[in-house]
């Protein structure tokens, strides 16, 4: 079946002219070069376009969070100390600061803060928040239409032989590198749902072996991630009683990580950390597709307003969330059309198509971007992991791989970087076996 499919689909694929893409939209050339590069978005700012999602939204789906805490934690013990909230903690990185001090032979402009979505609980890493969110969205949708659920009721009542048969009828499906792969199989098997996860060549086996061991069905495809998940799409299409999340476009998925802004409203007010037009916090984002810092960024921006700013890190060798957004074509281009080999160790952001969503939410909502290479970002796992005891998987230090590019960049365009907490998001690594992350920082330490 897998065969087949990659075989048609490629049959489709629309390959563009990177020498008439160059002509027509010159600041790809540097992506092209695979030259590490700050983008500053033209469009930051100005007034939003697009209607398809509002902070009401927001609200929403961190009520829907909370209607479901009970049942959360009651079937991952791990959560019962937040009363079933899944949040990270954000830490202060004084020894990095030191580090990057060192590195560029000037002060650290501010204070650097990491948010460690790597620690969340279920599947260790940000798609804990979109992943799990859809899937439960839709429970709580065939609980009310297909049982006799009530907003009200205390929601520990799905976790019942009634509604683990209810579920049972149903099938959810995704297109995954590893990470939205294990939140949502977790979860979604967790209710009692059938799942199946689409996987790409780049996810690492350890998460496609914890998935099977959670019952749920792995498809494999020797491809990367937009033959997997393009697919998982048309293999729903044909079968009425599957839901497909769909990473490229879902907006449950979108709101689901956006609800990160309301809590992390309340960890800079504890932690005495000041947002005001003196005083900005800039967050850096890793990027592949785009849905999750692309969610994270829409729920920064209309909750905590205008002096928090979003920056999106990207491999030289996957950019492709910011060729999307400079030449305006979004998910119509790929890596592949400027001549980029797409291969990179961050299997994370290993996506080189972007959602056809994220690019147009953020279009007005997002700073800018800045690209690094690999080499880098395993310098960083390493530094993260030795002069901080914080294990992260090597995607999740993308953030720290563009720091030292992103402050005079930051600086020439006005900004009181001086004054800036700036903090890295650290989006999975909890759950990567022990030998893999000792493979990782020795990597890392070697390139040092």
């Amino acid at each position: 079946m897998g065969h087949d499919i990659i075989s048609k689909l490629k049959s489709e694929v629309t390959i563009l002219d990177k020498q008439e893409l160059l002509a027509q939209y010159p600041a790809l050339a540097p992506y092209a070069k695979e030259t590490p590069t700050f983008w500053a978005n033209p469009h930051y700012g100005q007034p939003r376009v697009d209607s398809a999602l509002r902070v009401e939204d927001v609200f929403d789906a961190e009520a829907r969070w909370h209607r479901f805490a009970p049942y959360l934690a009651e079937v991952f013990p791990e959560t019962a100390a937040t009363q079933g909230i899944i949040e990270s903690p954000i830490y202060r990185l004084p020894h990095l600061e030191k580090q990057i001090a060192k590195d560029t032979r000037t002060p650290f402009p501010g204070r650097l803060y990491m948010k460690a979505d790597s620690e969340l609980p279920v599947s260790g890493s940000i798609k804990s928040r979109g992943g799990i969110y859809e899937v439960l969205k839709f429970a709580e949708t065939v609980a009310q239409r297909d049982g006799d659920l009530a907003y009200t009721d205390d929601y520990r009542i799905l976790n019942s032989p009634l509604y683990k048969r209810i579920f049972s009828k149903y099938e959810i499906a995704v297109g995954s590198t590893g990470n939205l792969g294990l939140s949502i199989g977790i979860m979604a098997a967790t209710l009692g749902f059938r799942t199946t996860v689409h996987m790409s060549a780049d996810a690492r086996q350890w998460k496609k072996d914890k998935l099977r061991a959670n019952g749920v069905n792995v498809v494999e495809y020797d491809a990367d991630f937009t033959t997997a998940i393009t697919a998982g799409r048309k293999k729903a299409e044909s079968e009425p009683d599957t839901y497909f999340i769909d990473d490229e476009g879902s907006t449950d998925l979108f709101v689901g990580y956006a609800v990160a802004a309301i809590r992390l409203q309340k960890q800079l007010k504890d932690a005495g950390i000041p947002l005001d037009r003196d005083h900005p916090v800039f967050v850096y984002l890793p990027a592949g597709v785009g849905g999750s810092p692309g969610g994270v960024t829409f729920g920064l921006k209309t909750v905590l307003g205008d002096n928090i700013h979003g920056i999106f890190a990207e491999p030289t060798h996957m950019p492709s969330v910011t060729i999307g957004m400079i030449s305006g074509l979004q998910e119509k281009i790929d890596v592949y059309d400027l001549g980029i080999d797409g291969k990179t160790a961050a299997d994370g952001l290993a996506v080189p198509r972007p959602s056809r969503l994220a690019g147009r939410v953020m279009d007005t909502l997002l700073l800018g971007s800045c690209t690094f290479p690999d080499d880098d970002m395993m310098r960083w796992t390493a530094r993260l992991a030795d002069q901080e005891h914080h294990n992260v998987e090597p995607s999740a230090a993308g953030g720290l791989a563009i720091l030292e590019q992103s402050f005079p960049a930051l600086q020439k365009l006005g900004y009181p970087v001086a004054s800036a907490t700036h903090i890295i998001w650290a989006t999975g690594g909890s759950m990567v076996p022990k030998d893999e992350m000792a493979d990782y920082i020795k990597a890392g330490n070697d390139l040092l």
